[in-house]
């Protein structure tokens, strides 16, 4: 048996991801919904290597419903961290209330994925209200993760208020588009002194790595796991995507030329 820890794993231990005073070793998050039972939600879960899993509080049963299977018992919080996220909500006052619901439930719990959608059709945030519910849950003590457009000066509001995390859109949510703004997402990542993780649009791995050799600290996603055919299989896809974005991020790309240049030394040839 071979003990010797890969290179994938001794960068990754070497290479944690910090939120809120947390480490962790995996740079993937996923949701839970979408998924055809829990027990595949597990198993997704587990192939994505993730640790930390958001829970849509109000359309998942942490145990607000004694009488029905609980996510819990899948992904129980000894194993995994619950990011609960405000999930349809379209107003401050909504995602307020449903960040104070999960800290409930989950016995003081304070972190949490903030959105504040602002219409149903383009499923956007509205930045507006998303500002105003992020400065009264930081000041309730919540540790705030905040879902945002791509825009940078945003970005920086959010983390000047006190989030823990910003998690700007690549695409619309569910869309499975990829990052339509990398230009934005470099700047936002850039200027943060928070961690930048890509949430929403994410279609295939090579989406994934991609976020990751632009510099963001981590990927968030759901649909592209839970709606793939082999949602297993795309999860452990995933999980290598955004390793292998991550590698090439710290290694260094080479620069972008327009001519060639040639692979093997010119100097000293025989003929």
């Amino acid at each position: 048996m071979n003990d010797t820890p890969s290179p994938t794993a001794t960068a990754a231990n070497a290479d944690p991801l910090t939120i809120a005073g947390k480490q962790y070793r995996s740079r993937l998050l996923t949701g839970t919904g979408k998924y055809a039972d829990l027990d595949e939600t597990r198993a997704a879960t587990q192939a994505a290597g993730a640790e930390i899993v958001t829970v849509a509080i109000r359309r998942t049963n942490i145990g607000q419903h004694a009488d029905e299977p609980s996510l819990l018992e899948a992904l129980p919080p000894e194993e995994f961290t619950l990011l609960p996220n405000t999930a349809g909500c379209y107003t401050a006052k909504d995602a307020v209330r449903t960040c104070h619901l999960a800290r409930e439930l989950l016995d003081g719990h304070s972190l949490v994925k903030l959105e504040v959608l602002g219409d149903e059709k383009t499923l956007f945030p509205d930045v507006p209200a998303t500002l105003e519910a992020a400065a009264t849950l930081v000041k309730d003590g919540f540790d705030v993760m905040v879902y945002t457009n791509d825009d940078p000066i945003m970005a920086k509001r959010f983390e000047e208020l006190g989030c823990v995390a910003v998690m700007p859109l690549a695409a619309p949510i569910g869309s499975g588009l990829g990052i339509q703004n990398p230009y934005n997402i470099l700047t936002i990542v850039e200027e943060a002194k928070v961690p930048v993780l890509v949430d929403a649009g994410v279609g295939t791995a090579s989406d994934a790595a991609f976020a990751m050799e632009l510099g963001c600290d981590g990927v968030l996603m759901n649909t592209a796991i839970a709606g793939a055919r082999d949602a297993v299989m795309m999860a452990h896809a995933m999980r290598l995507g955004v390793e292998a974005g991550r590698l090439a991020y710290r290694a260094g790309r080479i620069p972008k030329k327009r001519y060639a240049t040639a692979s093997s030394p010119i100097e000293g040839i025989f003929f």
